[in-house]
C-alpha cells in the first residue's frame, strides 16, 4: 500500500503558492519522501527568487518553475538563460508567444536537458472569458490549436484543465506531457477554477501530471492529504 500511495503521489505537483517562503519550506518539509514535485509559481518567486529553488531542491524535490513566460522570442530566450542556471527542471511558456518563441525557448531548454511545457487556456477560464478577450472559438478548441503549435515548436507538452485532456492525449500521443490544474478531491471547493476533476477522473481522462495546491498545502497535515486525494 505505500509503495502504491508513492506512485500516485509521484503523479502530483504540489503548488506551493505562498507569499511567504518560510511558509512554503515548512510545506515542503511535511511532504519530503512522498514521492511528489513542487511548483514554485509567480506569488513566490515574486517574494524569494530563485534560492527558493534552491533550497527546495536540497530537500529533494524536482522543481517546476511555472512562470508562463510571455514576451517577445529574444527577451524569453534571454530570461530562461538566467532560470536555467537554477536546480528547476520542468518550465513553461504561453503558448500565445506563437511558433518561434516557443521553438527558441524549447531548444535551450533541451540544451540543457530540462523540460518545457506550453500553457494553453488558463483553468480560471471558460468560453465567455475567451470571448471577452477576442477568441471566438471555444475552449476546447484554443486548447487543440495551441497544444498542436506546441508539438511543433518541439516542446515536451502542455498545461490544460482536466477537461481537455482526453483530446488531448488522442491528437498529441502517449509521450506529450499534459500536466492539468484545476484538481480538487471530490467534494472540495473549486475557488477560482473554472475546469476541473478529481485526481482519478484526470488521470483516467489521460493528464500526465496533476497540480494540486490549497487542498494539500491548507491542509493540517499535508502529507495525510496528498495521500488522501484519491479516497
Amino acid at each position: 500500500m505505500a509503495e502504491e500511495k508513492r506512485c500516485l503521489a509521484e503523479k502530483v505537483i504540489v503548488a506551493l503558492d505562498f507569499d511567504q517562503p518560510e511558509a512554503a519550506l515548512q510545506t515542503a518539509e511535511r511532504l519530503r519522501g512522498s514521492g511528489c514535485q513542487l511548483k514554485v509559481g509567480l506569488e513566490l518567486y515574486a517574494r524569494a527568487g530563485l534560492s527558493i529553488v534552491a533550497r527546495l531542491a536540497e530537500q529533494g524535490f524536482p522543481v517546476f518553475l511555472d512562470l508562463k513566460l510571455h514576451d517577445i522570442p529574444t527577451t524569453v530566450e534571454k530570461t530562461l538563460r538566467c532560470l536555467l542556471a537554477s536546480e528547476a527542471t520542468l518550465f513553461d511558456v504561453h503558448c500565445l508567444g506563437g511558433l518561434e518563441m516557443m521553438t527558441r525557448a524549447a531548444d535551450l531548454c533541451h540544451a540543457a536537458g530540462k523540460k518545457l511545457l506550453g500553457v494553453t487556456v488558463l483553468t480560471s477560464m471558460n468560453g465567455q472569458t475567451l470571448r471577452d478577450i477576442g477568441c471566438g472559438d471555444g475552449v476546447a478548441e484554443q486548447v487543440l490549436r495551441l497544444a498542436s503549435l506546441a508539438r511543433r515548436a518541439g516542446l515536451d507538452g502542455v498545461v490544460a484543465s482536466p477537461w481537455e485532456a482526453a483530446a488531448l492525449r488522442a491528437e498529441c500521443g502517449e509521450n506529450f506531457l499534459i500536466v492539468t490544474p484545476g484538481i480538487r478531491p471530490a467534494g472540495d471547493a473549486v475557488h477560482d477554477q473554472a475546469r476541473t476533476a478529481t485526481p482519478a477522473a484526470a488521470l483516467r481522462a489521460g493528464s500526465s501530471l496533476l497540480v494540486v495546491g490549497r487542498p494539500v498545502t491548507r491542509a493540517p497535515d499535508p502529507r495525510a492529504a496528498l495521500e488522501h486525494l484519491w479516497d
